[in-house]
C-alpha cells in the first residue's frame, strides 16, 4: 500500500514538474530578449468598403498584426482622387494602432497594398500598356499618400503564344521568346513609372504567379530578371504567394522540400527583397497552374510549407497576409481568426528579427 502511495505521489510530482516546465517555457518565450515584437506578423486582406479606415478597424477587431488593402476599386480604370478626409482618417488610425511607431521610409511596415487586377505592364499593345502604366502610377502615388511602403503587383501577361492548360511550367528553364519580350516590357514600364514618381519610397512587390495562360512570374527567375534590369532596383521587391508557388510547381510538402524552395528563392531573388508573403493554401495540386486559394491546412501546400515560412528567421518581420475565403466557420468564428490560429500553432520557437 505504501509503495502504491509513493508511486502516486511520484506521478503527481512529475505532472506538476511538467506543468511548471511548460509555464516556464511559455514565459521565456514571451519575456525573453526575443520579445513579442520578434514574433511573426499575421494579417489578412480586408475590405475598404465604406472607407479605407474600415480595413484598419476590422484588423483591430480581429487582433491582426498587419493588413493588405486595395487603395481604391480594383476593377475600375477610372479612379476618383483620394479624399483628404479618407487619407486623414486612415493616417490617424494607423497612429492610434501604433502601426507607425517603427516605420519604414515609405510608412508602416504592417501595411501592404495590392494593385488593380486590370494592370498588365507586359502587354504588347502600346495603348493598353500605357493605360496600365498610368494606373500603376496612381497606385504608387496613393500608397505614398497613405504611408503604405509596399504595393504588390502581378508582373503581367505577355499575350503571345500560350501553352496548353495541362502543360507543366518548365521551372528553371530559359524564358521563351514571348516571355522574354514580356519581361522586357515590364522593365520598360517600371522604368517609366519610377521616372514619373521620382523620390517616392513605395516599393513595387512583384508577386509569384501560377503561370496560367501567358502570365509571367511563375518562375523565380522571371522576378529576378525584372529587378536586375530596372534602372532603380531598390524600388522593386517581391511577394511570395504559397498557393501560387505550389500550383506553379514548387513542391513544399515536406520540411526538406520547403527549405530547398526557400533556399532557391533566396539564391535567385534574395530573401532581403521579399517584403510580403501571401499565406494561402492551394486547392490545385502541385504544378496544376490553378489559382484557387484554400484555408490553411485544407489544401495541397502541405503543413511543412507554412511551418517553414512561419519559423524562418529571415522572414519574421515580413507581413504574412491571408487571402483565403472569408465568412465564418461552422462554429461561427471568422475564418481569418481560424487561419491565423492555425499558423500560430506552427511556431516552434522564438525567431530573431532580421
Amino acid at each position: 500500500a505504501v509503495g502504491c502511495w509513493l508511486l502516486a505521489v511520484g506521478c503527481w510530482l512529475l505532472a506538476v514538474g511538467c506543468w511548471l516546465l511548460a509555464v516556464g517555457s511559455t514565459l521565456y518565450f514571451l519575456l525573453s530578449p526575443f520579445s513579442l515584437c520578434s514574433l511573426p506578423m499575421f494579417g489578412s486582406h480586408l475590405s475598404i468598403a465604406g472607407g479605407m479606415v474600415n480595413a484598419l478597424t476590422r484588423a483591430r477587431e480581429l487582433k491582426l498584426d498587419c493588413v493588405q488593402v486595395f487603395t481604391k476599386n480594383q476593377r475600375q480604370w477610372n479612379v476618383k482622387p483620394l479624399a483628404d478626409d479618407d487619407r486623414d482618417a486612415w493616417l490617424h488610425e494607423l497612429e492610434n494602432m501604433g502601426w507607425l511607431d517603427d516605420p519604414l521610409p515609405g510608412g508602416s511596415r504592417r501595411v501592404v497594398s495590392h494593385n488593380s487586377y486590370l494592370i498588365n505592364m507586359a502587354s504588347p499593345d502600346d495603348e493598353a500598356r500605357a493605360k496600365s502604366m498610368a494606373l500603376q502610377r496612381i497606385e504608387v502615388e496613393r500608397c505614398d499618400a497613405l504611408r503604405i511602403p509596399f504595393c504588390v503587383a502581378h508582373p503581367g501577361a505577355h499575350l503571345g503564344a500560350a501553352r496548353k492548360p495541362g502543360d507543366p511550367n518548365l521551372l528553371g528553364e530559359k524564358p521563351s521568346k514571348d516571355e522574354l519580350a514580356g519581361l522586357k516590357r515590364i522593365v520598360k514600364s517600371l522604368n517609366q513609372i519610377h521616372h514619373e514618381t521620382k523620390g517616392c519610397p513605395t516599393i513595387t512587390c512583384l508577386e509569384t504567379t501560377v503561370g496560367s495562360g501567358t502570365n509571367l512570374g511563375y518562375d523565380f527567375q522571371h522576378l529576378a530578371y525584372i529587378r536586375e534590369h530596372v534602372k532603380d532596383p531598390e524600388r522593386v521587391g517581391f511577394c511570395l504567394d504559397t498557393c501560387h508557388v505550389t500550383a506553379a510547381g514548387y513542391d513544399m510538402t515536406t520540411d526538406d522540400r520547403a527549405q530547398a524552395v526557400m533556399e532557391q528563392f533566396d539564391a535567385i531573388c534574395g530573401l532581403d527583397h521579399l517584403h510580403a508573403i501571401h499565406v494561402n493554401d492551394s486547392i490545385g495540386a502541385v504544378g496544376s497552374r490553378k489559382d484557387r486559394h484554400d484555408h490553411i491546412g485544407d489544401g495541397t501546400c502541405g503543413i511543412a510549407c507554412f511551418r517553414t515560412i512561419v519559423n524562418h528567421p529571415a522572414l519574421t518581420d515580413v507581413p504574412k497576409v491571408l487571402e483565403t475565403p472569408k465568412k465564418e466557420d461552422e462554429k461561427g468564428r471568422p475564418w481569418d481568426t481560424v487561419n491565423v490560429r492555425r499558423l500560430k500553432r506552427l511556431i516552434q520557437q522564438p525567431v530573431r528579427s532580421r
